[in-house]
């Protein structure tokens, strides 16, 4: 029994080193910025998971259009494929996010990465005008709010990178 509870405290120790805990406390939180992007990240994710559970309707409601709609009413791969691949982005993106700001362990080229994601979605919220054409079923309003959201995430990205610069340049830090 006693080796049992030593064999568990050993794993979760080796967890917790894994994750950047240490000594059973987390890292203090550096920055808010990066903190706050991934906690968009995560929410982000789980919308688009609940357009995957929930079908048809969520997709209309967050404005992916009537014809993901009716393939996801109509029990069609496709939709399930696309969104699933934008909740692991958002997923991973989330996880740099994290990482970037003390909370877990720094993940491999998280300076680039962190420059990357706030690319990208600083450029899909400005370039909403040259991707509606090939959208033409989303309406202005889903355009509107999906760039704001795109552009308020990325400045978090990019104020929480600008902040972390230093820091992030520093091997295990």
């Amino acid at each position: 029994m006693v080796y049992n509870k030593q064999r568990q405290a050993t794993r979760t120790a080796r967890l917790f080193w894994a994750l950047g805990i240490h000594g059973g406390k987390m890292h203090s939180v550096s920055n808010k910025y990066l903190l706050a992007a991934a906690i968009c990240c995560f929410a982000a994710a789980l919308a688009h998971l609940g357009c995957i559970v929930f079908g048809g309707d969520w997709y209309r409601f967050f404005g992916a259009g009537e014809q993901m709609a009716r393939m996801a009413e109509q029990g069609l791969w496709y939709p399930t494929i696309v969104t699933s691949v934008i909740v692991m982005v958002l997923l991973v993106w989330a996880l740099y996010g994290l990482s970037g700001a003390g909370v877990i362990k720094r993940l491999p080229l998280t300076k680039l990465a962190l420059i990357l994601i706030a690319s990208i979605f600083l450029i899909r919220g400005v370039s909403f005008v040259g991707l509606m054409p090939m959208f033409p079923e989303n309406s202005l309003t889903f355009w509107l709010i999906s760039s704001g959201i795109c552009l308020f995430i990325g400045g978090l990205f990019a104020l929480g990178s600008w902040q972390q610069w230093s820091v992030l340049g520093v091997k295990n830090a």
